[in-house]
């Protein structure tokens, strides 16, 4: 079985409400992803962010993060195209890791390709009310062929990513297209909380997606919960041959008091490792994904 492919999400738009070490800046971000290289991840994901917290979409700093982490570690980069769907062109959504991947010394090497559009508004179950009413995460087909070729042209590896089983299939007619190369780097998104957008984080939630990838098409698929611990996943997807993409953007991880992205990373190389797979380094998970 291939070792484990931990991708580190290690700050999305998270605040500091609940766990203090959610990295912010450029510099917290590169320090975090060498430290998680160290703890056995291979892929850092990450959303650029101001001094205080807020979304970044500057593309400077986008730039900026990239090329401190280079400094520190040989991660392999995967930035965000960020949230802003709605207002944001599909070439100004993308013009930022187009730009980057000119530079070595910028170069990311993966970028996100969410198949489908759905609601993301948040749901509180107290006051059984939506939080927020308007939220779209807006991906349509145009704009999706648009990203394959121009991701492709650049050189660099799609992930992607399911919110449900309409987007898996989006995926899979895309490579049957031709417009996504073997293998697909799939991202299985479970969510918890207040976000109802994907799958239920529970092994019967990850099983509908597992039952319909067809064994003809070759696919590395790894999970994500949004909202919630992983953890409690964790052997279900190690055992299965499946890969993680875990960290404190997607959950603060309070049930272990207040551990960094490292620490966290750290415990699923331990599950890998109880399972016999080990912990992909950078080349090796380029390797497993067929990258340049």
């Amino acid at each position: 079985m291939e070792k484990l492919i931990i991708e580190a999400r290690v700050n999305e738009y998270a605040m500091r409400k609940h766990n203090p070490n959610v990295p912010w800046s450029s510099e917290e971000i590169a320090r975090d992803a060498a430290a998680c290289r160290e703890a056995g991840a291979s892929i850092v994901h990450f959303h650029a962010r101001q001094e205080n917290g807020a979304p970044c979409h500057d593309a400077g700093r986008y730039a900026e993060t990239i090329a401190r982490v280079h400094d520190v570690c040989d991660l392999l980069v995967h930035p965000t195209l960020g949230a802003n769907t709605l207002a944001a062109s599909k070439e100004g959504r993308l013009s930022h890791v187009l730009e980057m991947a000119k530079d070595k010394r910028t170069r990311p090497d993966f970028a996100p390709m969410d198949m489908g559009s759905t609601n993301i508004d948040a749901y509180d179950p107290v006051t059984r009310r939506y939080v927020t009413g308007d939220q779209m995460y807006l991906n349509s087909t145009d704009t999706l062929l648009y990203f394959a070729k121009e991701i492709r042209a650049a050189g660099l590896k799609p992930c992607a990513v399911a919110w449900n089983i309409t987007y898996l299939r989006q995926a899979l007619a895309f490579h049957e297209m031709g417009l996504l190369d073997d293998p697909i780097y799939l991202g299985l998104t479970l969510t918890e909380g207040k976000v109802l957008a994907g799958h239920p984080a529970t092994a019967a939630g990850l099983d509908a997606y597992l039952i319909n990838l067809p064994k003809t098409v070759p696919v590395v698929w790894t999970v994500y919960n949004y909202g919630g611990n992983l953890l409690n996943l964790a052997d279900k997807i190690i055992a299965a041959g499946g890969h993680v993409a875990v960290g404190l953007g997607d959950h603060p991880y309070t049930e272990l008091g207040a551990p960094t992205n490292a620490q966290l990373i750290s415990k699923f190389a331990d599950i890998a490792r109880k399972h016999g797979r080990g912990v992909a380094a950078p080349g090796e998970t380029r390797q497993i994904l067929r990258m340049n």
